[in-house]
């Protein structure tokens, strides 16, 4: 199982039920092929670098997770058919960026 990260921004017009809902069909999806969630991150409203759709800003999530490699094909293709989606990145980690997502996710629990 290799060690991945997505990082995607739903569409601002959402509401925060619509998101929640969105986020979990994700999350289910990953589990259901057999993907263990090793941390998952809401990183709120921000506002984009360019405009994406004519918006300026997108909620952001951040999926990280142990999953065989033929998992990510369909959940990207899930991706571009869902029109609450704006943009999605999917990464396989190495172990470099493992220990550092390790120590991010220690810095966001302490407080630091």
């Amino acid at each position: 199982m290799n060690h991945y990260e997505t990082v995607f921004i739903l569409n601002p017009v959402l509401s925060e039920d619509q998101i929640k809902e969105t986020v979990k069909k994700y999350e289910d999806f990953l589990v259901s092929k057999g993907a263990e969630m090793v941390n998952k991150e809401d990183w709120g409203l921000k506002k984009l670098a360019y405009p994406i759709q004519h918006k300026k800003s997108g909620f952001y999530h951040l999926l990280e997770y142990k999953a065989d490699g033929t998992t990510i094909e369909p959940l990207e293709v899930m991706f571009r058919r869902d029109e609450r989606m704006m943009r999605y990145l999917t990464v396989k980690l190495d172990k470099h960026a493992i220990d550092w997502a390790k120590e991010r996710v220690k810095r966001i629990k302490t407080g630091a």
